[in-house]
């Protein structure tokens, strides 16, 4: 994985990207007991250069991407060996992204949303599987309950939460 986060972030010193953080399974796993995942979710914020009168281009990225040996599998590009999903970041994301916690995996410098905010961003899905990961989340990681309902709040999710 540490190749994959390797070209991930020179797509941010290309100017590709503006910003990303790795969230999903992955992300959940460095605050909880590890369980299976095999794709990598890559929230990104644009750059200047993937936008154009308010739609996202992510040709750039891909053609980058395609240029370096990457390819296509399903609905993952594969980078390094590894399947990799990018989301352009909607407003709660892009919050996320902005917030994430710098760390370091294998040598590496890279991004994770926290658990808070990757709480509010499973929740707002819903499947049973998120629901899963919120639980081990609210169970294994450090969560700062404060922070949790201030996310929850401003992206109107406090309701939703209860129902867990």
């Amino acid at each position: 994985m540490e190749r994959t986060i390797k070209v991930i972030n020179n797509l941010l010193e290309e100017g590709l990207i503006e910003d990303y953080a790795i969230g999903g399974g992955i992300a959940t796993i460095f605050y909880v007991e590890p369980f299976l995942t095999y794709d990598l979710d890559v929230f990104i914020i644009p750059s200047g250069k993937g936008k154009k009168k308010n739609i996202i281009l992510l040709s750039p990225i891909f053609n980058y991407l395609e240029d370096k040996g990457c390819y296509w599998s399903g609905e993952h590009i594969i980078i390094e060996g590894m399947p990799v999903q990018f989301i352009p970041a909607d407003e709660l994301e892009e919050d996320a992204v902005r917030n994430a916690k710098q760390i370091e995996y294998e040598g590496v410098k890279t991004k994770v949303i926290t658990s808070e905010y990757l709480i509010s961003l499973l929740l707002r899905v819903g499947r049973k599987k998120d629901t899963a990961k919120i639980e081990k989340l609210l169970e294994q990681a450090e969560i700062d309950m404060k922070k949790l309902k201030n996310i929850l709040s401003k992206y109107d999710l406090s309701e939703k939460m209860k129902l867990l």
